[in-house]
């Protein structure tokens, strides 16, 4: 492997690019390069994962099963635990998970625990890219110090004189911006934004990643790069916030929330609609800002918005089941020993994604309230035990009319395009909707409490 290398390697053809992570984020990613003609290969700790890739199967809902076959079949892609692979790479990506833990404050042990994996194995002119969303100062704080001990130096600066300076590997930050589900807008149309630890590192990983996307947006260092994905998704948890707290003020006041919602949207300028919804869920929206609010307290500066935000979202669920015990009570029935159907345990509609969905902590509240559960989901005929629930024991349940009529309240806790809205209704004794997913119906209005 050449130790002399300059930036402008990265835009060459044919680069072995090894990607650690092969879920939701890295996968993904690793089709995408190797769609560019690159030869990938996926580092997992999961060796279940790992054979279910070298066989070209799928494990992911919106991924085909037929992409990652032509990818195996031609040799673009292929799946490893081997660690020790990660020398022949000339670029490394990193798309492991950065949670919170019990105290809702950053872990990063999956981030540390892969550089030092790479570590024993980093080669003199390879490129290290984090893609794992974290708070600024991650990439040269943390990274950087398990890798420089191999002797090796990426030193960190920025300006014209900076280029002057001899670097043995390229480390950079590049926020991964995946939206599992969405049809609009792939991997490859989502703009990338790349930071380098110094003004090489950034070439180098702008010179790979505009191989795979329409368009690369460098900015001056990988700190500004980690706020950035931060602030992306500050942005929307704080204006989620705001429609939460005003759909519980309309419920008082008897106003539809989704019909204002609706009706301020037809500004053109000014405004951009948000949704409420039964808490935040996914991989990014309820985890992030608290990586943002966490780091600030180092700088003795209070993020107030971001508290607040939070604590509005996580207080939903709890609404929630406020709500359902409260329809029940109108029809004469306790919470306490009720048959309960949830509809949906995915975080958004129409993905395979459970990850911070908010329906496992209304699980989990009704449960301990005394419900009686059961749950339909099409993406889950069985549930796993996840970091903070055990539900394995857990299988959907037919959705047929006789089944949901047996129960007391089905709940509308993720709105799958897949449901027949208008038969659930039809069969239930109660309907509490917490997406609004029912405005268009006509019949059996008296069945069913919005939320």
């Amino acid at each position: 492997m050449a130790t002399d290398r300059k930036p402008e390697f990265f835009k060459g053809a044919q680069l072995n690019v090894g990607i650690i992570g092969c879920g939701y984020v890295g996968l993904p990613l690793a089709l995408r390069f190797a769609e560019a003609g690159h030869r990938v290969t996926g580092f997992d700790s999961d060796p279940e994962k790992v054979a279910k890739l070298n066989a070209g199967k799928t494990y992911i809902e919106h991924i085909p099963q037929t992409k990652i076959q032509q990818f195996v079949h031609s040799r673009h892609f292929s799946a490893t635990t081997d660690f020790s692979r990660l020398k022949g790479m000339d670029a490394i990506l990193i798309c492991v998970p950065t949670p919170l833990d019990e105290r809702r404050e950053p872990d990063l042990s999956y981030v540390e625990a892969t550089v030092r994996s790479i570590q024993p194995h980093l080669q003199k002119g390879q490129l290290v890219v984090l893609e794992s969303t974290t708070y600024p100062g991650t990439t040269e704080e943390l990274v950087l110090p398990i890798l420089e001990k191999s002797g090796m130096r990426c030193p960190i600066a920025k300006g014209p004189e900076a280029e002057k300076l001899p670097v043995d590997f390229f480390l950079a930050f590049s926020p991964e911006r995946e939206d599992p589900g969405n049809k609009q807008f792939g991997l490859a149309q989502i703009p990338k934004v790349v930071g380098g630890i110094n003004p090489a590192s950034g070439q180098a990983a702008q010179a790979l990643y505009s191989q795979v996307v329409a368009r690369v947006v460098p900015v001056s260092t990988a700190r500004a790069a980690e706020m950035a994905k931060l602030l992306e998704n500050i942005f929307r948890c704080v204006n989620i916030a705001l429609v939460n707290e005003l759909k519980l003020l309309s419920l008082r006041m008897g106003i539809d929330i989704w019909e204002v919602i609706d009706a301020a949207a037809t500004k053109p300028f000014g405004f951009m609609p948000f949704y409420p919804g039964p808490g935040l869920g996914g991989h990014c929206i309820p985890v992030d800002p608290y990586y943002l609010s966490w780091k600030a307290r180092e700088y003795d500066f209070s993020t107030r918005f971001i508290e607040l935000a939070g604590e509005v979202n996580t207080a939903m669920p709890y609404h929630v089941v406020d709500a359902i015990a409260a329809a029940l009570n109108q029809r004469e029935k306790s919470l306490k020993g009720a048959k309960v159907l949830l509809l949906g345990m995915a975080y958004k509609k129409d993905v395979d994604d459970l990850r911070e969905s908010p329906t496992l902590k209304i699980m989990q509240l009704l449960h301990e309230r005394g419900a009686k559960l059961d749950y339909n989901d099409p993406y889950f005929p069985k549930l796993h035990k996840m970091r903070h629930y055990d539900y394995s024991h857990m299988k959907s349940v037919a959705l047929d009319p006789k089944t949901i009529a047996s129960y007391d309240c089905v709940v509308i806790a993720t709105d799958h395009s897949s449901y027949d809205y208008a038969a659930i209704v039809d069969a239930a004794k109660l309907v509490v909707d917490t997406r609004n997913a029912t405005r268009r119906l006509v019949r059996h209005r008296e069945k069913i409490a919005l939320c």
